[in-house]
């Protein structure tokens, strides 16, 4: 008992260790977002408008083109702790071949952007607005993603702190740079929604030169050579890093188009439902990313486990993370029931007219998002223990079977043909992503997750 309890304490050092901070680099990556938002809404609601369709259809293309960063870190983890520096140097190179070539290849997707938005019946003055705003946008994806690749590749050899204070510097930068080029300051031209697409492209290099450089002059990282002939392809790893990354990418874009889709069909419901969804969503987005930080650790620790082939500590630290997990969605289910109306009231002026009503509808949004804690907190930590023994493809039909042929009809069903409103399309969002928590727990505990597993055979 001693001996499980001296486990336990470790693996929770680790899992926090390497947790919290992942968790504050994805809240800082969010506020750049927001301060985008900010000040935009600032500056004019026809460049508000712009940026926000703008950065919600980026962000579509960018979160499928993260699933090759994502193959990175485990599998890094796991080469890394079986003291193979070449095949780390390898997932890694190859991991950003992947993504640069995506980067590349979506550009015309944003360069021909009008197209799409007047297709999603924008309105007039927003579509070249928004053309603008996506044309410049498109040449920052490639560095995004390089920042993504290197950020998980810093978490696998658990290096994490680099990556949340380099992002913690990059959202300051934002918001320089957007005072600078949106609003027309130093004698630089007044660009609005131009301005901040441009600040967005320097801040995305800028982050990416940064993590370059720490990657390749550390001492202690230079044993990997990372950048050492980057010009060579590697097809076979190449071929692992696809093979990993395109279903992670899919199944991420299933989730994020299921939260989108509900987005539309409150706004068939009404204009004070629909902002009061936006609130409750960038709300459980936050916190969110708590979650996402001690996934991403329990996708370091069971990769650790599996390149030491140590089937016990594969599963100690999986119980270790899904703990954590546990405690933490349930302190989020107590902030939403005690502090709903307060949260929601950060978000509004004391000078809205229909101030209390949105504070209303968001905060019963809020009780319903408390009841889909456990099921979030616990589909996003099993799609970490998964990736972390390599297992994405069956995740990723779970994924689109439980968010797609589950959640959205329930949500349809609750929320428009059964009239229960807005709490009715949330509802669904409970029965999908409980469903997915479901499966996706099964499958790694029947799986790799049991007592008599072999990891390393997965």
């Amino acid at each position: 008992m001693r001996a499980l309890f001296t486990q336990f304490r470790v693996n929770l050092r680790t899992v926090l260790a390497l947790g919290l901070p992942l968790a504050g680099s994805h809240l800082a990556q969010f506020m750049l977002a927001v301060t985008d938002t900010i000040m935009l809404g600032w500056y004019g609601v026809a460049d508000l408008a712009a940026g926000v369709i703008g950065a919600a259809l980026f962000f579509a293309v960018f979160t499928f083109g993260t699933g090759f960063a994502n193959a990175v870190m485990p599998m890094v983890a796991t080469a890394a702790a079986s003291d193979n520096d070449t095949e780390v140097r390898r997932a890694t190179r190859m991991g950003l071949w992947l993504s640069i070539g995506f980067g590349l290849a979506v550009l015309p997707l944003f360069w021909f952007s009008g197209a799409l938005l007047t297709l999603l019946s924008q309105p007039e003055e927003v579509v070249p607005l928004g053309e603008a705003y996506m044309r410049l946008l498109g040449f920052s994806m490639v560095p995004a993603l390089i920042v993504m690749v290197l950020k998980n590749y810093l978490a696998a050899l658990g290096r994490p702190q680099v990556a949340l204070w380099v992002t913690v510097g990059a959202v300051f930068l934002n918001i320089a740079l957007n005072w600078v080029f949106i609003f027309g300051n130093l004698g630089v031209p007044e660009m609005g929604v131009r301005g901040a697409a441009i600040a967005t492209i320097l801040v995305s290099l800028a982050t990416a030169a940064v993590l370059a450089a720490y990657c390749a002059g550390v001492e202690v990282l230079r044993r990997y050579a990372l950048f050492q002939r980057f010009w060579r392809p590697d097809w076979q790893a190449m071929g692992q890093v696809w093979r990993l990354g395109w279903p992670i990418g899919v199944a991420l874009v299933a989730e994020s188009g299921l939260f989108s889709a509900t987005a539309v069909m409150v706004g068939w419901i009404g204009t004070h439902e629909l902002a009061a969804h936006g609130i409750a969503v960038e709300i459980t987005a936050m916190l969110f990313m708590v979650h996402l930080g001690f996934s991403n650790a329990a996708t370091v620790l069971v990769g650790r486990a599996r390149g030491q082939r140590d089937q016990d500590a594969l599963r100690a630290g999986a119980m270790t993370s899904v703990s954590v997990s546990i405690l933490f969605a349930l302190l989020t289910m107590v902030v939403y029931f005690t502090m709903g109306p307060f949260l929601v009231g950060l978000f509004l002026s004391p000078d809205e007219p229909a101030r209390s009503q949105i504070i209303t509808i968001g905060a019963s949004f809020l009780i319903v998002a408390a009841l889909f804690q456990l099921a979030d907190g616990a589909q996003v930590m099993a799609m970490g223990l998964l990736r972390g023994v390599q297992d994405t493809r069956g995740p990723m039909l779970i994924a689109a079977f439980s968010y797609w042929c589950v959640g959205l009809p329930t949500s349809y069903l609750l929320g428009i043909r059964l009239d229960y409103g807005g709490e009715g399309v949330w509802a669904g969002l409970v029965v999908g992503l409980s469903v997915a928590a479901l499966l996706l727990m099964l499958r790694f505990w029947r799986g790799p997750g049991r007592v008599e597993a072999q990891p390393w055979h997965a």
